[in-house]
């Protein structure tokens, strides 16, 4: 197949990259390479892929219109992995406007390239952040999801909604994945354990956010990634079973799904940072704060929906997943 990755230059778009280059996909990797964090280790998670004959790359933001509209024209992709997008919760209080052009435009252009140009698949990266104030666990794609708490997630939130708009209107199959906190080597330097490890390193306090008192259900890239393709080649399908008078968020009419990928394993953060230490071996210095504004104490995802879909589910314990990542921290930065 030939198949359109955008954020090809990112944590998760080049796992993806690579499982569909090694399995003989063609791949048009496309990235805008901002500034958001280091743009050197975009470029040098780029060079994994470039070396790649079947792969060629793109520098082009999603929000540019014009410059879509001629990509999908001349490509004619079978099949879309759309994960660029502003990503982080809390630097959306920040610059919200980042997000409305990257996550609302940016998603417009693609279902526009995928309509026009009658995309057999398009599926693309949502969040868990989308559970916003629910607390009831774990997370399903049956619940609702109307109470965000930052606009990332309502960017997300909206991301669902104007997917499956185009898959009733133009028949469009469409799936949305909601990624629980992906961790793992080549990851993003604004995620915890990026963080983390490299404070403990330097021997630098870490800030330890609502206390300590947080669960995540994090994810090892892996799995993601393995995850985002087998979704990739199950293309959605209209529920027949979809009853409109009792309506499940998790079912439609129209060609559209969605899923939760996530570890379906949570563990507390003080858990979490003592395997980091563990793996880095020296105990790190803490700075408790309180819960930051646009953040949930917990997460915990259901993944029942895509095993049942897909036959697969995350499978790496914490524990190594950092160990890997760790391993990998110290190469890359020579620590």
């Amino acid at each position: 197949m030939k198949v359109l990755v955008t954020g090809a230059a990112g944590f998760i778009g080049m796992h993806v990259s690579q499982i569909l280059l090694a399995r003989g996909d063609q791949v048009i990797g496309l990235d805008n390479l901002n500034d958001y964090y280091d743009p050197q280790l975009k470029q040098n998670r780029l060079a994994r892929l470039t070396s790649h004959p079947a792969f060629q790359f793109v520098k082009l933001d999603v929000a540019d219109r014009e410059g879509m509209s001629a990509l999908f024209a001349q490509h004619r992709f079978d099949r879309v992995v759309h994960l660029a997008a502003q990503a982080g919760v809390r630097y959306s209080l920040e610059n919200p406007h980042a997000y409305i052009e990257s996550n609302i435009v940016g998603f417009t252009n693609i279902l526009e390239g995928c309509r026009h140009h009658r995309v057999q698949h398009l599926v693309y990266a949502s969040s868990s952040s989308v559970y916003g104030g629910n607390t009831l666990m774990p997370f399903s794609e049956h619940h609702g999801v109307d109470h965000p708490v930052s606009l990332y997630a309502a960017t997300k939130k909206a991301n669902e909604l104007m997917a499956h708009t185009y898959s009733h209107l133009f028949d469009l199959p469409t799936t949305g994945l909601r990624f629980f906190t992906v961790y793992g080597p080549w990851g993003r330097p604004d995620m915890a354990l990026f963080l983390f490890t490299k404070a403990i390193l330097a021997g630098e306090p870490i800030k330890v956010f609502n206390h300590g008192r947080m669960i995540r259900d994090f994810t090892y890239i892996d799995d993601i990634a393995e995850g985002v393709v087998r979704v990739l080649d199950r293309v959605a399908t209209a529920d027949p079973a979809y009853d409109p008078i009792a309506a499940d968020p998790a079912r439609s009419s129209a060609p559209y799904r969605v899923f939760n990928i996530g570890n379906h394993d949570p563990i507390p953060l003080m858990d979490f940072i003592g395997a980091i230490e563990k793996a880095v071996g020296q105990e790190a210095k803490k700075d408790f704060m309180p819960l930051q504004d646009g953040d949930v104490p917990a997460t915990h995802a259901d993944v029942e929906e895509l095993a049942a879909w897909t036959g697969f589910r995350p499978a790496m314990p914490v524990p190594e997943g950092i160990q890997r990542f760790v391993a990998w921290y110290r190469e890359y930065y020579k620590v």
